[in-house]
């Protein structure tokens, strides 16, 4: 368009206008004081924030929360966790965590949490959900004292299954770095890239799974509750819920898939709250 020789560039009402990327950042810091653990350092910085609701059985507990709605092309968000001597740290998520497809760059998701001597992390997120061509690159990662304790949990949701969406195209690369007194003690890394429901429809890969999760305890007594564990699971598991569960070098590692995710998180659910001796976050039951 051009007005008294002034040229303006008008943008073609077809073009994608250009997206803001989130940056998420929270960084707790809790210690323990008398028979409870309180929060003495906070920061937030984007979208990402920490509620803490209550506090139950000496433990703090503390629900992130992504004021942004979802994970979306190119987005980060970092979690980093500091449990002092002592201390019961339990950190979960407001809800499930979407993450909508990508124009082409992935979002990336990290965790990292340091745990002092007799400290102990439950790290509870709710499941994230992958949307048709979502790329996502999520790494968890943790730091612990010989004697601290860690139970972790995470689920993944692949596809919309109200809306019976497939993910013809998308990538997930899921990374676990545990380390135990300096030394590294638990290691994984899993990745889909292109068809991921195709993929996961191959018996040898999923067997026609919608959702998959992993629980983690690294704790002294870890290896000894396999049995119990796999006790629980006979008990309390729903039908079409796989879950199958090892236990070596101070670790015990659980594996749930299920063509119904709403079935795998109630057992999941269940399986928790026999394991830990807990209830599990509220905002899990809302």
């Amino acid at each position: 368009m051009a007005h008294d020789g002034l040229s303006i560039a008008v943008p073609s009402p077809d073009a994608a206008p250009a997206r803001q990327r989130s940056d998420g950042r929270v960084r707790v810091r809790v210690v323990r004081h008398g028979i409870g653990t309180h929060v003495a350092d906070l920061s937030e910085a984007g979208p990402l924030r920490l509620r803490l609701p209550r506090h139950a059985a000496g433990a703090c507990e503390a629900v992130l929360l992504n004021t942004a709605g979802g994970i979306a092309c190119g987005d980060g968000f970092r979690v980093e966790a500091e449990i002092g001597a002592g201390a019961h740290l339990v950190l979960t998520t407001t809800a499930a965590e979407k993450i909508y497809k990508s124009d082409g760059p992935s979002s990336h998701v990290g965790t990292r949490a340091v745990l002092a001597e007799g400290a102990r992390l439950d790290w509870l997120p709710q499941e994230t959900i992958l949307f048709d061509r979502a790329r996502l690159e999520r790494r968890f990662e943790a730091d612990l004292a010989p004697d601290a304790r860690l139970l972790a949990f995470e689920a993944v949701v692949f596809g919309r299954t109200a809306r019976h969406e497939r993910l013809d195209s998308g990538l997930f690369r899921d990374a676990w770095r545990i380390r135990r007194g300096g030394h590294l003690a638990y290691a994984e890394s899993l990745a889909f890239d292109g068809p991921i429901t195709a993929l996961l429809e191959r018996i040898a890969l999923g067997g026609g799974a919608r959702a998959m999760a992993t629980l983690l305890d690294v704790s002294p007594e870890a290896e000894a509750r396999l049995e119990e564990f796999r006790s629980h699971v006979d008990a309390l598991a729903s039908p079409g819920v796989d879950v199958a569960a090892s236990a070596w070098n101070g670790h015990l590692v659980a594996r749930f898939l299920s063509a119904a995710p709403d079935a795998l998180r109630a057992t999941a659910a269940r399986l928790l709250v026999a394991y830990r001796g807990m209830p599990m976050p509220r905002v899990w039951q809302s």
